[in-house]
């Protein structure tokens, strides 16, 4: 059977994920997926007021033509973490053929959803195009990062064809509270340029909106980073949040600094420690 060119390409993988509160415990509503995505079962590391779910891409990667359709939906007074049990790959492609990721989060008055996935690795010769739109109640709480290596760094491979495209943004009431767009071309000055990569494979950004830090906690924020670890690292306050922004050699390294900044902020906007989830690298 021939393919008309109006069927999509590749595999076209969806998850629709929904939380609700019953009897104090945080659970899964829906947790519908499709190939090649699936989730594993609801872990409390927690305890029951704090639902973790993992994300798994049983295909091991994007190639051209692929795209995945993520949910995520938290009803009143739900706290959920959201994961994915590897790093994230998205292979080159010699036909530009295009791979995307669309993510949309709705929040609802009092919830809390923290988006936390692994790294994700742009090939070179990848054309991926990632989106996140959070949709954010009064009251509500988003909290997310995004770490993203150009090139398979450690074999020698840099990002010299190709393109990423990322677009991410926190709504609320029909109002945008954070618009982020970045656009990177393989082989372009902006991967040498000290106002983009500066000669660095890993950029990352974590956000938390809906919870308004004080000057002290910015500056506690910023202190966090170790001086003698190779990087670079800010701390910006948007109007309803904050924004902690990485440039460097390491994946694990933006991790780790994103982790122990969550570690410091999520007793301040949700009033619990942070416990950190079993799937992450140590």
């Amino acid at each position: 059977m021939v393919q008309s060119r109006s069927e999509p390409r590749g595999w076209q993988g969806v998850a629709h994920l929904g939380y609700a509160v019953e009897a104090g415990r945080c659970i899964p509503t829906q947790t519908y997926t499709r190939a090649p995505l699936r989730v594993q079962r609801a872990l409390y590391p927690e305890g029951d007021a704090l639902c973790h779910s993992v994300l798994v891409h049983t295909a091991g990667g994007l190639v051209g033509g692929d795209s995945l359709a993520i949910a995520l939906q938290a009803e009143a007074g739900s706290q959920v973490l959201v994961t994915t049990a590897a790093a994230s790959k998205v292979y080159g492609s010699e036909t530009e053929a295009q791979s995307s990721q669309r993510v949309e989060i709705t929040l609802a008055p009092g919830s809390c959803l923290e988006w936390m996935p692994q790294e994700t690795i742009v090939f070179n010769h990848a054309h991926y195009h990632q989106d996140l739109r959070v949709n954010l109640a009064p009251g509500a709480i988003w909290s997310g990062w995004e770490i993203t290596r150009f090139g398979r760094s450690a074999r020698g491979e840099t990002f010299d064809q190709g393109h990423w495209r990322s677009h991410l943004e926190v709504w609320q009431a029909d109002q945008p509270l954070w618009l982020d767009r970045q656009h990177l071309i393989g082989g372009s000055p902006s991967l040498h340029s000290p106002n983009a990569l500066a000669g660095q494979p890993v950029v990352g950004s974590f956000a938390v909106v809906g919870y308004r830090p004080t000057p002290d906690q910015i500056t506690a924020l910023r202190q966090l980073w170790p001086r003698s670890q190779p990087g670079d690292v800010g701390v910006t306050r948007l109007t309803e949040g904050l924004l902690c922004r990485y440039r460097g050699p390491s994946s694990q390294a933006a991790q780790r600094w994103f982790v122990a900044a969550w570690q410091y902020l999520r007793p301040l906007y949700l009033g619990r420690e942070a416990a950190v989830s079993r799937v992450w690298p140590r």
